[in-house]
């Protein structure tokens, strides 16, 4: 009976899954993950073992990886200042070593040497490489309490040429992409990986953009973990954020929200590395797990809708 049961539940589970396949195959995503999935072997696993099914059925993926935690570690080792505002790392010279390192070195490496593991055609590329990401350095910006903030050597994104990782995707390859970048004189700059993700997303006409993180999804509370939205919009999104439900890292990832779907992204999903298998749940499935956010929710189907009953 066990057995019975088990072919059963394999069954229903592939032909459950099979609508899904068939809409996105060839369609292109693409997921970021911050640096704190990186610091732990079996979430990365996890993580990556879930994005080489994607690639099995024929979805095309790009992962773009972020590295704040461990950044921070081999700051605070090597005596270097960490600072945040609203969310965003101040990139100072000596920061900005340790990025490059942290990065482009051990966890976009991390990530190939994992991909080979799963036997995942992976490739590993940031901003710089073949004018990928060009950007500026960010101007001093002005806070709403009057205060003046440099961000050091961190980058505004001017354009992205997505050339370079069509020709990956086109061959069968995955990029992995680590965030830093450069201006047009050389200057290394260190760019929220998150922004990245969403102008990659834009460029590439991508069906999906989906943020993996440590939080549920967006909480209507931030200090309540059952307060998850299971959808909204950019309407909604702005009112949260208006009202202060969002803060530190989440301002980045509503900022980058918006500007993938203002471009013509129109699904964008955050989801919790923590919960077992969220990215195949909120892939494969229609309830999913996290939030899901779109430009018009009257453009959701009665079916995503009901998502949050």
């Amino acid at each position: 009976m066990s057995a019975t049961r088990d072919r059963a539940v394999v069954v229903s589970a592939l032909k459950h899954a099979a609508p899904y396949i068939r809409l996105f195959k060839r369609k292109v995503f693409v997921l970021k993950a911050g640096g704190e999935v990186f610091a732990d072997a079996a979430l990365t696993r996890s993580l990556m073992e879930q994005i080489g099914l994607l690639y099995q059925v024929g979805i095309r993926v790009v992962l773009v990886h972020g590295g704040g935690p461990q950044t921070t570690e081999l700051a605070t080792a090597m005596g270097v200042e960490t600072k945040f505002v609203d969310g965003r790392r101040v990139t100072d010279e000596n920061a900005l070593k340790v990025s490059t390192m942290v990065l482009n070195g051990q966890i976009n490496t991390h990530i190939l040497a994992v991909c080979r593991e799963l036997e995942l055609p992976a490739v590993g590329i940031s901003g710089v490489d073949a004018g990928l990401i060009r950007a500026h350095r960010r101007a001093p910006v002005n806070l709403a309490n009057g205060e003046s903030v440099d961000y050091g050597f961190v980058g505004d994104i001017d354009s992205v040429d997505t050339s370079v990782l069509q020709k990956q995707l086109d061959n069968g390859l995955m990029p992995v992409v680590s965030p830093l970048s450069c201006d047009s004189s050389g200057t290394l700059l260190n760019i929220n990986a998150d922004t990245v993700a969403a102008q990659i997303a834009a460029a590439l006409g991508a069906e999906k953009l989906i943020l993996v993180t440590g939080a549920p999804g967006i909480l209507e509370d931030k200090d309540d973990p059952q307060s998850l939205v299971s959808y909204l919009d950019r309407g909604g999104l702005k009112k949260l954020q208006d009202e202060g439900k969002l803060a530190d890292g989440m301002l980045p990832k509503a900022a980058a929200i918006d500007t993938a779907i203002a471009n013509g992204v129109n699904r964008v999903h955050i989801i919790s590395y923590k919960l077992p298998d969220s990215l195949l749940l909120e892939v494969f499935t229609n309830e999913g797990t996290g939030t899901l956010v779109v430009d018009d929710i009257t453009a959701l189907s009665p079916a995503e809708q009901s998502t949050s009953e």
